[in-house]
């Protein structure tokens, strides 16, 4: 996910992906936990999402707050 299509996102799209990107995180370590993954990657690629979709909701949070 690039951060032009988490910016087009409205702030509850953007809370509900970081809980369905925390939960598939869950699943991949469980799953890596049992038998290895193909592409262990993809672990570091969800962390990024998060990552990037809560810098970005902090964003809104401080712009909201500096409008008021």
């Amino acid at each position: 996910m690039k951060n032009a299509e988490i910016k087009e996102l409205s702030t509850p799209d953007i809370l509900e992906r970081i809980e369905g990107e925390k939960s598939l995180l869950l699943k991949q370590r469980l799953n890596h936990a049992v038998s290895p993954l193909d592409n262990p990657h993809k672990m570091t690629d969800t962390k990024k999402n998060i990552a990037r979709l809560n810098t970005e909701l902090r964003s809104r949070q401080l712009t909201d707050a500096k409008k008021q």
